[in-house]
């Protein structure tokens, strides 16, 4: 099972990519161009052209995991602008992503609070 925290880590591919790459090309372009290795455990998001699909690549110890999501219409309302390859994102970034929300317009709760003695 895919399991997000607030502690993993996730990097956003801010480029569109081939999405017809399977886990061995993901894995390659995450090595060669993004100069991260796949099996860190960090969680990877990557966008289509069209902007209407995600691919999520993720190592947990025993095998990868390539998850797809493709909107049925329209296309994904946000996505990073950035001069770098990378864009890390907090969980509660990515769920309201692929929820297809705009994660700067949401109010997210803290991570952690202290508990009452």
């Amino acid at each position: 099972m895919l399991q997000l925290t607030p502690q993993s880590k996730i990097l956003l591919a801010v480029q569109a990519i081939d999405l017809r790459k399977g886990i061995d090309g993901i894995s390659a372009l995450c090595r060669q161009k993004l100069n991260v290795d796949p099996m860190s455990g960090a969680v990877f998001i990557f966008k289509n052209r069209l902007q209407n699909t995600l691919r999520i690549l993720c190592y947990d110890g025993q095998g990868f995991w390539l998850c797809t999501k493709r909107l049925s219409s329209g296309k994904f309302q946000w996505w990073p602008k950035s001069d770098t390859d990378l864009n890390p994102l907090t969980y509660q970034t990515l769920y309201t992503l692929l929820w297809n929300g705009n994660p700067s317009h949401a109010n997210f709760a803290e991570d952690w609070r202290r508990l009452p003695n």
